[in-house]
């Protein structure tokens, strides 16, 4: 078996003007657990859908293993999403808050600054 994470060990989710790396091994393992639940069916019953055993799942949960291209495609079908959302990150409150909070910043000071040097020009030319 060919060992996913060891090839793609994380990707880049951006986060405000900066690249936050995530682990795809994480991702997964929470986003199973997430919509399962959600869901309402246990372990077993998701490897019942997928035709795999429920350690398996477990393992998958716990971020000891790593499923196959079409083992995905099938845990996907078997929770009712598109194979993406079981990579999909979502701030949370809180860190969404502070994301926009320093991005909106960040941009205040942009444009101060650009107002402060636009008048230093405008006192340079008077001069």
């Amino acid at each position: 078996m060919v060992s996913w994470s060891r090839h793609f060990p994380a990707i880049k989710i951006r986060k405000g003007r900066k690249w936050e790396m995530t682990n795809i091994r994480d991702l997964l393992a929470q986003n199973i657990k997430k919509y399962r639940s959600a869901l309402g069916i246990s372990q077993a019953k998701l490897a019942e859908k997928v035709n795999t055993s429920t350690n398996y799942i477990g393992l998958l949960e716990i971020k000891r293993k790593f499923p196959s291209p079409e083992m995905i495609e099938r845990l996907a079908f078997a929770l009712g999403i598109d194979t993406t959302e079981l990579f999909h990150k979502e701030l949370t409150s809180k860190d969404a808050i502070k994301t926009y909070r320093k991005a909106a910043l960040e941009d205040i000071q942009g444009a101060v600054l650009q107002v402060f040097e636009e008048k230093l020009k405008d006192l340079d030319k008077e001069i």
